[in-house]
């Protein structure tokens, strides 16, 4: 059989002879499949199988001469996949690869919308507009070299134990592809021989030195991703501070990524008010990314050295990412570790393979493990001997995975 895809849209309304209690202003993308006239009773049994079990606004199939005519507008493809129609297996199957090779589409739960699913960005003379509002306005003013480093070889690959601070300042400016970290969240958690309950005053002036050298060492066009919660019982917005601090430093706020834990074991009588407007203390289930950008929005880089694949770009786009908490806090010693998923996701959407990842407070290498088990650089900076010792352990464990990644051009 030959399968043709026609690229033509028709309204429904277009469509003659047809009473149909949908929406006139349905619009479809047509699929014609050709077909062999002893094949004609077995589509008749198909057409009403696939028009019986899909709703007509989303697709539904008629024969037209020797042509069966697929008009597609939307699909649930696991649904699709499940109609029974014995006999015409093969032809629900040509249908279901047609669709699939049908590259650009919307998602809208389990649906694929092909028609109209980018309607709502269509916006005349867009780049004009957003240049004559002030597009990221704060950052225009600011003295960032566009002339991007090589980042030193003593510090390319290696989990470096000592003072962040100390050890970005011997950097180059301009050489780091991607910074990806949690700093440590001032909660008086016990992290391995440090204390962290300073006064915020100190823990910000640190944290700020630190993350101003971050911005030094960022290439023209990197970024600078932060993983962050509010410290919720002392009513310190942490992410907020955090944004205003590189929004003062000139970088380009790209946008926030809400990390739902569903973690909901929390005792909720446990503080603020019972069952009182006097004092309700609000719970939260997940954590912020914040994302800026040093100088421009768009990141060079070589096509070939892409690696995020359709379905992870189209998922990951929607700025809301459900993933479980790490499970192997205990195991590592450590209080505070978000989960090689989270690291994954990031790195895939906002870096390409080659890129070099920086994490100055890096723990037990989690973005370390993560960035060479996907075929990136990376450089791990943290204080603690024993965190760095572990950190290595992991790593040895991400080079036996990179047998399985194309290799690196250097």
């Amino acid at each position: 059989m030959n399968e043709k895809v026609h690229k033509d849209f028709t309204l429904l309304s277009d469509l003659p002879c047809l009473n149909l209690e949908v929406e006139k202003d349905i619009r479809y993308k047509i699929i014609d499949i050709s077909f062999q006239p002893e094949d004609l009773r077995q589509l008749k049994r198909l057409v009403e199988a696939v028009n019986r079990c899909i709703a007509r606004d989303d697709l539904y199939l008629e024969i037209e001469e020797q042509a069966l005519k697929v008009h597609l507008n939307k699909i649930d493809l696991e649904k699709f996949g499940g109609i029974i129609a014995p006999g015409c297996e093969t032809y629900l199957q040509v249908i279901k690869n047609e669709i699939e090779a049908i590259r650009s589409y919307g998602i809208n739960g389990k649906k694929r919308i092909y028609v109209d699913y980018n309607k709502e960005r269509k916006v005349r003379n867009r780049k004009a507009k957003e240049e004559n509002r002030g597009k990221y306005y704060y950052a225009r003013d600011n003295d960032f070299s566009k002339e991007n480093r090589n980042l030193p070889g003593p510090f390319r690959d290696q989990i470096i134990c000592g003072d962040s601070l100390k050890i970005l300042r011997q950097l180059p400016e301009n050489c780091i592809d991607l910074v990806f970290t949690s700093p440590p969240y001032n909660f008086g958690l016990e992290y391995h021989q440090q204390q962290d309950e300073h006064f915020w005053e100190r823990y910000f002036e640190k944290l700020f030195s630190i993350f101003r050298e971050c911005v030094r060492v960022l290439k023209f066009g990197g970024r600078i991703i932060v993983n962050i919660q509010p410290l919720f019982s002392d009513y310190i917005p942490t992410h907020h501070m955090i944004s205003r601090f590189f929004l003062d430093e000139k970088l380009i706020w790209k946008g926030e990524i809400l990390w739902e834990k569903n973690n909901y074991n929390c005792k909720y009588t446990a503080w603020g008010s019972w069952k009182s407007p006097a004092s309700p203390y609000l719970k939260y289930t997940w954590e912020f990314l914040e994302i800026f950008c040093k100088g421009d929005l768009k990141k060079t880089g070589r096509r070939d050295d892409i690696d995020i694949t359709d379905e992870e770009f189209k998922s990951w786009v929607v700025a809301k990412w459900s993933i479980a908490p790490e499970r192997k806090m205990k195991e590592m010693g450590h209080p505070a570790m978000f989960p090689e998923e989270l690291v994954r996701r990031v790195l895939k959407l906002f870096s390409y393979r080659n890129d070099i990842i920086l994490d100055p407070f890096n723990g037990v290498g989690t973005t370390t493990a993560v960035a060479m088990a996907l075929g990136r650089h990376y450089l791990g900076i943290d204080i603690s001997e024993k965190y760095c010792t572990l950190a290595r352990e992991r790593l040895k464990t991400a080079q036996r995975d990179v047998r399985d990644i194309p290799s690196r051009q250097e």
